[in-house]
């Protein structure tokens, strides 16, 4: 594996690049015979940097993340961060969902990244490339320790997941909120029980998902929805559309953000892989919808975005707003004006 490929790219200019983000002597392969973690492989490593700024060219709507983990169990066969195992030298398909590199000192080296002078407090995304409460996370314990930090330099935040693990931070969650900004966001693409058990195989059923959100909403942490991927002609039909939504609006979520597929290279090509197997009639489909590249026509995301913002206004929600970013009070405050939900992609 080329662990000295993970070289540091975000060096100030005119310093000289750290070798590699750790050191090959420094990583500590593991696996586990539990029925949870079985055939999954766990790479321990001391990284030596932990927060990342996102590439200027990104269509983020926010500079910097951690991620204290790459691969993900979650093993969705449309995952756009497959490409980044490839670096490792491993497969981007069985590789990135039974692979999974673990930055043990993740909660330390943030708390240190926190308290230097060159630090400007700026948000911080999490679960934008894997899933931080993926499985591992139940046996880890990454994020209470990085939760922690964030709250004590009360630094903005937000996570994005599909992981039901989130509940169990629920405490620290609401003590970040008194302090700083903070947004969740649950992902939940669709409801279809057979498209999950294929499709996201290693993730909480969607009503699992759900019901956090509704967890989190009862204790006063405002959640919102990414209603991602929308996945064409399989998750796209309107009754399909509508039934998510109302799902969604029963969750109590804040807010709802459709998102179709896109497929770019090394997540392209296993999902097209799944789709030969599974709905190999839709195989050509594809290929003409995706002809130009990882994103769907224009007029098909249009269509898709319009049908989803409609639902939610006769369900009582309305989209979430690019970059806007949600204060989460410890209690309500009616005198402060309403707050807005964190869009996260």
């Amino acid at each position: 594996m080329r662990w000295e490929n993970l070289a540091d790219d975000d060096a100030p200019s005119g310093r000289a690049r750290t070798a590699a983000l750790f050191a090959a002597d420094a990583v500590t392969t593991r696996t586990f015979d539990t029925p949870e973690f079985r055939g999954i492989t766990f790479h321990e490593i001391r990284a030596r940097s932990i927060v990342n700024r996102v590439p200027g060219a990104s269509r983020m709507p926010f500079e910097w993340t951690v991620n204290p983990y790459r691969g993900c169990s979650h093993a969705c066969v449309y995952c756009f961060a497959r490409k980044t195992h490839s670096y490792l030298d491993l497969d981007t398909g069985l590789g990135f969902d039974s692979q999974i590199v673990v930055k043990v000192n993740a909660p330390e080296l943030l708390r240190l990244h926190l308290a230097s002078r060159r630090w400007q407090g700026a948000h911080i995304a999490m679960g934008t490339n894997v899933d931080c409460y993926q499985r591992a996370e139940g046996r880890y314990r990454l994020m209470p320790g990085i939760i922690a930090a964030l709250r004590d330099h009360a630094n903005p935040f937000s996570i994005l997941t599909k992981g039901t693990l989130i509940l169990r931070d629920l405490e620290l969650l609401k003590e970040a909120a008194q302090v700083t900004e903070v947004g969740i966001s649950v992902s939940v693409g669709f409801l279809d029980q057979e498209l999950w058990r294929t499709v996201e195989p290693g993730t909480p059923a969607p009503d699992r998902r759900l019901d956090a959100v509704r967890t989190l909403t009862e204790h006063g942490i405002g959640c919102g929805v990414l209603m991602a991927p929308v996945i064409p002609f399989l998750g796209d039909h309107p009754d399909q559309l509508r039934a998510t939504v109302r799902a969604i609006a029963a969750s109590g979520a804040t807010s709802v953000t459709p998102l179709v597929l896109h497929l770019r290279p090394g997540a392209r090509e296993w999902f097209m892989a799944w789709l030969r197997q599974h709905h190999p009639h839709l195989v050509r489909r594809y290929e003409r919808l995706y002809a130009e590249g990882a994103y769907a026509p224009k007029w098909y995301q249009r269509r898709i975005t319009g049908q989803v913002h409609e639902l939610a206004t006769e369900y009582g929600i309305g989209p979430a707003h690019r970059g806007a970013a949600r204060r989460i009070p410890p209690t309500p405050q009616p005198t402060q004006p309403e707050p807005t939900q964190l869009t996260l992609l």
